[in-house]
Parts: structure tokens; sequence; C-alpha cells
């Protein structure tokens, strides 16, 4: 089962968590994508949150990556041009060497396209309002073959694999000279492009990264291909039915997964889902950051990235996959916490495990202990018992992962584990909601992971897509808050003695504070 949706809370026990929860325990393989809210920790949604699905980090396949320049006049220079996205590298390249006309389209709007004449030329486009996915696509929609969108703020903007059109970026500074070009009557522009480097498998930025609150679990579980996915579309024309296009997101990626637990499936029908789940964490490859040169964290890409074929193919299974020995309290001494996680013995033969455990520089102040060495008979499983001491005077309050190598003596499974010296750095506010009543009434819910020791909630005047233009007053102080939703009702008066009017937008905001962190939730609403 795949279910390419998400919710911006980070709530195990969120209602379609539980739901994937109970279809894993009725035996159906459910995966889910993690969210689209990256590259920061913490922010994964439900039902990514989920204890027992499958949840899916998006990941870019290999890719190139090209150097660019664009020349209009003579002595003109636009040093900010770079590449910022495309759809295929021909098509990226078909545009090397060639003089096109240029024509400027505002926002890159499907409305700014009307009246004019872009098929076959390159649509400039200034940032902003809408996503340049859209910018793109619409640009394509008009016949366009390349866009230069141009930033509207000082710097550099992001890149966006996988555009609908070449794409090439530019600093607002050169953007204004295109801009000056067009005034002056100079409307042709040239590219060069030229192959730069290539670029091994990657996570995408803007998929979401765990821990979940509460169970303070490793999310996602693994991670597939979720950049310029080639996907169905409607096309709204019975002439022409069969639509398709590139699309990003972990709802691309975690198709991918629901697809190679089909193939293990179908492969050994005699597994349950908890094998399936363990084979792709267990041989999934760990993907390191090109900007670092070291893995991704634990959070960021789960066990790494599936390999389906060696997971049809792999001889044992540990699960779970991953283990988070959660929060380690005590400000002295040593604290100790266990887990257990089981050794299935697929082969023929008689099988000695062993197991060594690494937590990097902090290993002397982690110590997790474990067999040594554990023998494990053809076709049968034993469960093993891991015992994790922390040290809490030799660290500092903070994040800390390692993993468990698992080796046979010819193959290795390493898995990730994380734990918290602490409380966990969670944003104190994670959502929060109103609901108009009768009689002028309003009910309001936040939702407060690890509760409050105090969230004082505030009203701006906001404008219609939730922008705040300017401050209206105290709702008020609400303090020692337990864990979870919290709500209230409120008759619309601030402290000031004013009163929400009706007919406008509004922003209501909840600043919650505990163990020295504040963070900030808010909802836009229209008071009708």
């Amino acid at each position: 089962m795949n279910l390419s949706l998400g919710n911006s809370l980070n709530d195990p026990d969120y209602a379609t968590s539980i739901a994937l929860d109970w279809a894993m325990a009725e035996g159906v393989v459910a995966v889910t994508s993690n969210g689209n809210s990256g590259p920061k920790n913490w922010t994964v949604g439900s039902p990514g949150t989920s204890r027992d699905a499958i949840s899916v980090g998006a990941t870019q396949l290999p890719y190139n990556v090209y150097n660019s320049a664009i020349s209009t006049s003579e002595g003109i220079e636009y040093p900010s041009a770079k590449v910022q996205g495309f759809p295929s590298d021909a098509e990226l390249l078909a545009l090397n060497g060639k003089e096109f006309e240029f024509v400027h389209v505002g926002l890159g709007a499907p409305e700014d396209f009307e009246g004019k004449d872009v098929a076959g030329k390159i649509a400039l486009i200034s940032r902003g309002v809408y996503p340049f996915v859209d910018k793109a696509s619409a640009a394509k929609a008009a016949g366009a073959v390349g866009a230069i969108i141009y930033n509207n703020i000082a710097g550099e903007h992001a890149d966006v694999p996988g555009l609908a059109v070449p794409t090439i970026k530019t600093t607002l500074e050169d953007g204004r000279k295109l801009l000056a070009e067009l005034e002056n009557g100079n409307n042709k522009v040239s590219f060069n492009i030229n192959y730069s480097k290539t670029v091994g498998e990657t996570m995408a930025d803007f998929s979401s990264r765990g821990p979940v609150t509460g169970t303070w679990m490793i999310k996602p579980d693994v991670s597939a291909p979720g950049v310029n996915i080639t996907s169905t579309v409607p096309t709204h024309d019975a002439a022409n039915p069969h639509g398709y296009a590139a699309y990003q997101g972990t709802s691309m990626a975690s198709p991918h997964v629901a697809g190679a637990a089909a193939l293990l499936l179908q492969a050994h029908p005699d597994w349950n889902v908890d094998d399936v789940k363990a084979a792709l964490m267990n041989t999934a490859e760990e993907l390191n950051n090109p900007a670092t040169g070291k893995p991704y964290p634990h959070n960021t890409q789960g066990a790494g990235s599936i390999r389906p074929l060696a997971a049809i193919n792999t001889d044992t299974l540990a699960a779970p996959g991953s283990h988070s020995f959660g929060t380690f309290l005590k400000t002295k001494g040593k604290q100790v916490e266990k887990q257990q996680f089981t050794i299935k013995n697929l082969s023929d033969k008689n099988k000695n495990y062993s197991f060594k455990v690494n937590m990097g520089e902090n290993s002397k102040a982690i110590k997790v202990m474990t067999s040594n060495n554990l023998k494990v008979k053809a076709g049968k499983s034993q469960n093993v018992n891991l015992n994790v001491q922390v040290d809490a005077g030799k660290l500092v309050p903070g994040y800390y992962e390692g993993s468990i190598t698992i080796s046979d003596g010819s193959a290795n499974i390493d898995v990730p584990t994380i734990l918290f010296v602490q409380e966990p750095d969670y944003p104190r506010a994670e959502y929060v909601g109103i609901s108009q009543l009768e009689n002028d009434q309003f009910e309001i819910t936040g939702y407060f992971p690890g509760g409050a020791e105090s969230v004082e909630y505030f009203v701006y005047l906001s404008n219609s897509d939730g922008a705040p233009v300017g401050y209206l007053g105290d709702i008020g102080v609400q303090n020692n808050i337990p864990a979870g939703y919290h709500t209230f009702e409120w008759d619309g008066v601030l402290t000031n003695e004013s009163k929400l009017q009706k007919g406008y937008y509004y922003n209501v905001y909840a600043y919650a504070t505990y163990k020295g962190q504040t963070d900030l939730a808010g909802v836009n609403f229209l008071y009708e």
C-alpha cells in the first residue's frame, strides 16, 4: 500500500499514523512519503511519523552539472548566470551556441503569457509569488524552449532539478541588465553551456527530516528517487489522453519503495511485513553529502537508498532496521536504556554473527553492550539484547548518532542508531488552529509535543496570502500546558480591549516556551 500524502504535524499518534500502524499489524506493507518540508530536522509529517510503516525520503539520482554563460550585446556581462534546472541533458545542450529571442513575462503565471509570443523563444521571468516549477511549466505550455529566472532580491536563488524547460538563473542585478537590453531593443540572447562534473545520488533538500517527537524514532526509514521523476498526468484531452510530466517530492519516492516491497513479496511470499521492512533497510546504500564528503545524518536518509535486488537476495534480516535509545535526562552519573532486535538467518547454513558498535568520537561516553558473538541455526531467528550506557557528565546536551554493524564473516548489515542527551530540540509549538463558533466565539487549538511552561497567543492583521500586515494585540498567556493538544474558547477580544472585526484576514500565533527553548506556530483565517 502506497500513501503519497502528508501532514505538517510531527505526531506519531495522528490518525493517519495510527491507521498505518494498524495496516502493518494486519499484515499489509504500508509505505508512506516522509514529507517535503526539509532540510531542517523535525520536519517529518504524519503519516510519515508512523511507528511501523515504511517512511520514505527523496533522493536525486546521479546527474551532470553544467557551467553556463549568457550573452546579449557586446560588452554586457552576466557573471551570475548559472543553470538552475533542466528536464534532460539533451534539451539543455540544445540551447548551446544558438541565438534566441527572449520575452519578458513578469512573474511567469499562465496569464502572464497571454498575448505574448514565446513559441521557440526564451521566457524572461522574475522570481516571486509562484514556485519555480510552475513558472517553468507555464513557459513550456506557452511554447518556450527555455527560461531565464532572475532574482527579486539580492543574492542567488535555489537550484531546482527537473524543471520543465532548461532554465538559467541570475541575480537581480543581472536581471535588470536583461530588462534594460529589452528596453533598448536588443531582444536576442545566446548560451554557452559546458559540462562541469557528475554528482552521485544525493538527498533532496526538500525531503523532510526526522526524528519523530515523542518516540524519538529515526525517520525516514529508507530513501528512494524523488527528483525529476516521470509520472502520468491527466491531459483533459480525449484525443491525447496519455500525459506525462516530471515531478519532485517524497510522493514520487514512496511509490518506488512500495513497488520494491511488492517485488520482495513476490520473491518471498512467506515474508511478513517486518521482514520486508528489514530487508529494505538492511540492504540500503548509505549516501554521502557531496558538500561535506561525509554520510548524510540518519534523520536525513534513514538507512540509505534502497537496493531492491540486494534486498531480495539477502540471507540475513535484522529487525527493526534502526534504533532510537530515546532521551537520557540525567545530568550526572550514568543512565542505561535497553533495546532488542531479532536476527533471522534465512540461509540453509548455521551462522555466527558478531557485533560492532561505533558511536564515533563519543564512543567513550556512550557504550552500547551486546553479545560479542551469536550463533543462529539455519532458517531460525534469535533475539539480541542491547544495553546503552550514557555518561551524562562527559557529553553536552544534544543529538548523537552511531551505527551497529552486524557481520556473518562475509557480509555486513549497518543498523543506524540515535539518542538524545537532555531534552531534544524539537519545535515547542507544532501547530495552531482556529475555528469560528456561534455568537462571535472562537475555538483555538495548539499542539505542543512536550507541553509548555508558558504559551503566549497574539494576533496580526494579514492579507489573504497569510502575510502579516500589522500587530493588533495579545490574546493572553497560558501557563503549564500539558503535552499534546490544548484547546480553549476565546471571545475575540484582545487584552487591549479591541475586538476582531468581521471581513478581514488575521494570523493567530502561539509562542511556546519549554526548558529554555521558544518556538512559534501560527495560522491564517478569515473572520466571516
